[in-house]
């Protein structure tokens, strides 16, 4: 543990945590269902919102946090044995990814096979152990991720990363969600497993520098919306400077936040983003549905539906926690390869 990050601790109920990662990944899980809650609702309106706006300023770094700092801690476990790594770093989200996706077909599939027959719905749920389905691509992709950093550490970092950033800038299409997502983000992962030092370093000079950061944020602003505006932010090249600039800017954001000790329900929800990642979709179909009925402004629509989104999940992991159904947001003892600890720090390593 260094200085930089023992300085940027406290203790939470949960145990104790990291205030600015929280915040930032509250940032991140936020972006991402108000991604989906925007997009979504625009394609069933017909029709673009306000909202449009931030969602596209948003895409060049909204996935590259999100990946950079979920590799922030895996320098603090990636030395143990094989079977407890596997255990919380690949049966994990092998669980999660399982029990989901199953639930996420449980609700589509009456409309599918409508439209396609059940022997197709059983394909495609079949397929989606292959072709991540849906929202749940990103747990999807992580196990992967921290497999391939474990076994490539006998490998000079700075070739990997260099090999990365060349795999990021190919743009890789294949139509295949795996492969063509994997080729985007593992050079934000692995970034964060490997400069995490530096990560921290920059979140603590960030808190001590308040003035100096804001103005590094206000021209991040300015770069990545006129990037965007111009319709070049895809470029090669520029897309990974922009994931890594606004990945950085959400980390400075973070521990400003946390500096302040402001919004403390962002943090919250950073605290707890896979229970919203797994569950958002449900109340976010649900609120879509109902303001389709209603004819409310696209834009306002969008807003309400991410809210509703947060919120729901949450609402649904506080009802079920401490009943049986707790296993859709823990994994029961059965389905661990180690004994299962009495107290589970999410997202802690």
């Amino acid at each position: 543990m260094t200085a930089n990050e023992t300085s940027l601790r406290f203790t939470g109920r949960g145990g104790q945590r990291v205030d600015w990662v929280d915040y930032a990944k509250g940032i991140c899980i936020v972006m991402v269902v108000m991604m989906h809650s925007t997009l979504g609702m625009e394609l069933a309106a017909g029709r673009e919102g306000f909202m449009h706006a931030v969602v596209e300023f948003a895409r060049p770094f909204r996935m590259p946090d999100f990946f950079l700092i979920s590799g922030l801690f895996l320098g603090r476990v990636i030395d143990r044995d094989w079977r407890t790594y596997l255990d919380r770093k690949v049966a994990h989200f092998v669980y999660f990814y399982g029990l989901w996706v199953t639930i996420q077909f449980a609700f589509k599939a009456p409309a599918f096979a409508a439209e396609h027959g059940w022997t197709w719905v059983a394909l495609q749920y079949l397929l989606a152990f292959i072709e991540p389905f849906g929202t749940l691509w990103f747990i999807y992709l992580l196990p992967i991720f921290f497999v391939l950093t474990k076994l490539t550490r006998a490998v000079p970092p700075l070739a990997i990363w260099c090999a990365l950033a060349l795999l990021e800038m190919s743009h890789l299409q294949t139509g295949w969600t795996a492969p063509d997502e994997f080729a985007a983000r593992f050079v934000y992962f692995f970034t964060g497993y490997w400069l995490a030092r530096h990560v921290f370093a920059f979140a603590g000079w960030v808190r001590n520098h308040p003035r100096g950061a804001l103005v590094g944020l206000l021209a991040w602003t300015l770069a990545d919306g006129t990037l965007v505006h111009l319709g070049v932010s895809a470029l090669p090249v520029l897309s990974l400077a922009l994931g890594m600039a606004g990945a950085c800017a959400i980390v400075a954001i973070g521990a400003l936040l946390a500096e302040m000790r402001r919004l403390d329900a962002l943090r919250y929800c950073g605290e707890h983003s896979i229970v919203i990642y797994l569950a958002f979709f449900l109340p976010m179909a649900a609120m879509r549905t109902l303001l389709l009925r209603t004819g409310v402004d696209v834009g306002f629509a969008s807003v309400m539906i991410t809210v509703f989104g947060v919120i729901g999940a949450l609402a649904i992991w506080w009802g079920v926690r401490n009943t049986a159904l707790k296993f859709l947001f823990d994994r029961p003892a059965r389905f661990w390869l180690t004994p299962k600890p009495r107290v589970i720090l999410q997202a802690a390593e």
